[in-house]
């Protein structure tokens, strides 16, 4: 699994867009615990990196589809998912498994 930030380049609330294995992957730091999810809105493909961190869910940019950080549901809209990652922290270390 590869390491794909250190702690210290994602800062409280902040995000980060990497690439992994050919995906664009953000990661958000939500108050310490890191999440990886698809960069991309699955109802019209919006870049998630201007999405709005609110809570415990990111809202898209261009509609405003929230979705939850943990498993990427929708609740105003289910038919959408936003794809997630698990994510582990080793020595400062982000490691987002992508198999």
């Amino acid at each position: 699994m590869p390491i794909v930030a250190r702690m210290e380049e994602l800062p409280n609330l902040g995000k980060k867009l990497v690439s992994v294995a050919g995906q664009e992957i953000l990661l958000v730091n939500l108050k310490g615990t890191i999440y990886a999810v698809e960069n991309e809105c699955p109802h019209q493909g919006a870049p998630m990196t201007g999405a709005l961190l609110k809570d415990t869910y990111l809202a898209c940019p261009r509609h405003g589809y929230r979705f939850e950080l943990k498993d990427g549901s929708c609740k105003e809209h289910p038919e959408f998912t936003l794809k997630t990652w698990p994510v582990r922290v080793e020595n400062n270390e982000i490691i987002v498994d992508v198999a």
